[in-house]
């Protein structure tokens, strides 16, 4: 069976949800059917070769679980001073390499900007570890009580295009400190950056602590490999970062899933803000790693009032305005539109081939010219446009113009589809902060901040690349990853 299109994650995983199979030409290949699956070397059913697996290297699903099971359970031999090992080894080689990898990444992926995927390796360091799992003690006339937090065993767990390594490196800090080993099915288009680190990781644990494969992954990841991860029996946990698709699969699988699901992040200005400041800040955040970021600023919506003068501050801030017909050349390119079956409303999709693209090539596609270092383009659109209503993850932001600050709050809620994921307010006037917060609901609500506040790069907090929003978990810490265990101890021991 051939490995699944790099730029097809989410038709890959919709072939899950139908029972593997492919239904249309910009799908995923069909998978290898039963019998040929019963002739495979490892005869558990995947379709790569056998491989007992070497520094977490897999090409069998079931050996990899095997192999994280026994990882697992010498990490326990070792406590929470073993597990903080293996995070600080984590942590160094994440910073150390951030450059190597990078490049590596942007190599394989070709989307992004290389030196924010160099910034979100060095930044790993900033992921919560074994400091995070505080035991909760009760004490009363009944006795004593203690809850611990404890480990799952085994995660399998799925990486995004996106953020290859840096999510893989921040899932393992998270899971490790909390006492379980990973399998990784990472995106096909990121799976040799995350081969990389992952046998670089091993490498280093095993020469510390003489342990292997806490951490591994599958080589050459497939519909198959992922349908295999969330059936086998020793996976005990899914951790999803990915699309509506993959987070639906994981769902349906069976297992207890973690899913940090899509995003649509809006950002409200209104009539008192700081319009330079705002400009800067839309501009730090929708231009990061070319507005890959799932909390990412994604569409603005400008009371009218300061809608020409937010402008002015957003091109001095290094963004370049589109006019109305460079915009609409630039949405036929950026977006695939699907006539609706038996007359039906037609569906729109991003064009894979310009997500993380950079300004200028998005640039080039709508016919305009732009200077030299433009991180940012936006052009003035309706509520109803494709690049506000869908998330795009391009340097091109969509800005509306609001009558009111109420109606923006309204439309920003429209638009973001009740995901629940990030949302943006500038504003000096508290009441408008508190309405909006109310009104959105989202996981992270930055005030009078760039988007990337929200994880700590700005703002004070700590970081994740996995945000589960569909299943409520929030911004993932060690704790996501355990389960509590209570202890109780009748009348006795009590010192008072």
């Amino acid at each position: 069976m051939k490995t699944l299109d790099p730029e097809t994650l989410r038709s890959v995983v919709e072939s899950v949800v139908a029972k593997l199979s492919a239904p249309g030409a910009s799908a995923a290949p069909a998978p290898t059917p039963a019998p040929a699956a019963k002739a495979s070397d490892c005869g558990c059913g995947c379709t790569g070769k056998s491989s007992s697996g070497q520094r977490g290297i897999f090409t069998c699903v079931d050996k990899a679980a095997n192999a994280a099971t026994d990882a697992h359970l010498q990490l326990k031999k070792l406590g929470v001073a073993g597990r903080a090992k293996v995070i600080d080894i984590v942590k160094t080689m994440a910073v150390s390499n951030a450059e190597a990898w990078g490049k590596f990444e942007m190599n394989e992926t070709k989307i992004g900007r290389l030196d924010h995927k160099i910034g979100k390796l060095q930044i790993t360091k900033n992921v919560p570890g074994t400091e995070w799992l505080r035991p909760d003690a009760m004490s009363g006339d009944g006795g004593i009580t203690l809850e611990e937090y404890a480990p799952f065993g085994v995660i399998g767990a799925i990486l995004p295009v996106t953020h290859s390594v840096p999510t893989l490196t921040g899932n393992v800090i998270n899971m490790v400190a909390a006492g379980n080993s990973v399998v990784f099915n990472p995106h096909p288009g990121g799976a040799k950056s995350a081969a990389l680190a992952v046998r670089s990781f091993n490498d280093a644990i095993f020469r510390e602590i003489g342990i292997d494969n806490i951490i591994t992954t599958i080589e050459e990841p497939s519909i198959e490999s992922f349908n295999l991860l969330c059936k086998n029996p020793l996976v005990n946990l899914l951790a999803i970062t990915g699309g509506p698709a993959v987070v639906n699969a994981a769902m349906k699988s069976g297992k207890r899933a973690i899913c940090a699901g899509p995003g649509n992040p809006v950002v409200v200005v209104d009539e008192t803000a700081d319009l330079a400041k705002a400009a800067r800040s839309v501009v730090e955040g929708g231009a990061f790693d070319n507005n890959l970021l799932c909390i990412g600023e994604k569409v603005v919506f400008v009371v009218a009032s300061v809608f020409n003068r937010f402008c002015e501050e957003l091109t001095k801030a290094g963004g370049a305005r589109l006019n109305s017909q460079q915009l609409e050349r630039l949405t036929d390119a950026a977006f695939n539109i699907t006539p609706g079956e038996g007359g039906g409303c037609s569906h729109a999709s991003v064009n894979r081939a310009l997500v993380g693209a950079d300004p200028d090539v998005l640039a080039q596609h709508a016919g305009a010219t732009i200077p030299s270092g433009t991180q940012l383009l936006f052009a003035e659109t309706d509520a109803d446009h494709l690049f506000v209503q869908e998330e795009q993850m391009m340097p091109m932001m969509p800005i509306v113009s609001m009558p009111d600050f109420e109606t923006a709050v309204r439309e920003a809620k429209r638009a973001e589809h009740n995901y629940r994921h990030s949302a943006i307010i500038h504003t000096k006037d508290v009441d408008h902060m508190t309405y909006m917060a109310k009104e959105m609901d989202t996981t992270i609500f930055v005030k009078n901040g760039a988007s990337v506040a929200g994880l700590g790069l700005g703002g004070e907090g700590y970081l994740s690349y996995s945000i589960a929003t569909t299943t409520g978990e929030g911004i993932t810490t060690p704790k996501t990853f355990t389960r509590i265990r209570r202890c109780v101890l009748v009348e006795n021991l009590r010192i008072i």
